[in-house]
């Protein structure tokens, strides 16, 4: 379990592989100039809810992971978590899609 950590006060725990696709996401926009908002829920046991921190290019950031290696990284939930930081409500953590190989991308067109 790793941890995501805002301005040096305000943190979360997250899922290794959810926070290392969520790095990806908040690193890109971030390169590109674009401040967003950032969601999550908060665990039961402090009191449940939720906390919104707006991420710009100031932003003090820390990625904490649990473990030592990097996992393998799905380009479906890298483009689903961007759709969400690009929308209005900016970005919040969406359960990850199945990978689609190339093999099942072919399949799925000449079926159509």
């Amino acid at each position: 379990m790793g941890k995501f950590i805002y301005e040096g006060t305000v943190k979360t725990e997250i899922e290794d592989r959810a926070l290392a696709h969520l790095q990806l996401v908040m690193i890109a926009k971030l390169r590109r100039g674009e401040p967003f908002g950032f969601t999550w829920k908060e665990d039961v046991s402090i009191g449940g809810g939720r906390t919104t921190v707006w991420v710009h290019g100031g932003s003090d950031l820390v990625f904490k992971y649990g473990g030592s290696r990097q996992p393998s990284i799905n380009r479906e939930w890298i483009e689903a978590l961007a759709f969400t930081a690009n929308a209005p409500g900016g970005l919040y953590i969406v359960p990850e899609p199945a990978e689609t190989s190339s093999h099942d991308v072919h399949r799925i067109a000449e079926s159509a």
